[in-house]
């Protein structure tokens, strides 16, 4: 199988390029669709098929560990396998949530360095990052709306 400390490791390097691709979209145009393939699909993908292997021994390693409440959850990632298959989940959602920010926000006419403090509070804290990137491109949206007028 795999290591879970090795595919930790690997993991965090790899969506670090991931998420330097999107960086270097923002204000490179030529960079974009590579940037957008490997963030979007080709990095996802891959941490995909890790988080398999190591969710798979995780959950047989784990005795009693599961989804089904936090109980069951805390069981489930005091496993090594299942801890890092977590962590790969994060990485491999947070790079493709950040790849549609990127690609959603320029196609919205949100500025690039707007654009740049969601994707580092995506990286960091998910869900917030989107969430400010939602509340700037309804504001780009209504503000665009109101110019058409």
């Amino acid at each position: 199988m795999i290591d879970p400390g090795t595919a930790f490791s690997l993991a965090g390097m790899l969506a670090m390029l991931g998420w330097a691709g999107l960086l270097l979209a923002l204000f490179v145009k030529q960079t974009r669709p590579y940037a957008w393939t490997a963030a979007a699909i080709l990095i996802p993908a891959l941490l995909g098929v890790a988080y398999i292997l190591l969710i798979q021994e995780g959950m047989r390693a784990a005795e009693g560990g599961g989804f089904g409440s936090i109980a069951e959850v805390r069981i489930l990632f005091a496993n090594d396998s299942a801890l890092a298959a977590g962590w790969l989940h994060y990485l491999a959602f947070d790079l493709f949530v950040g790849s549609w920010i990127a690609r959603e926000g320029l196609a919205s006419n949100v500025p690039a360095l707007l654009l740049v403090p969601c994707l580092a509070l995506t990286f960091l804290f998910g869900p917030a990052g989107l969430l400010l990137f939602l509340i700037l491109r309804f504001a780009f949206s209504r503000r665009l709306a109101l110019e058409i007028k």
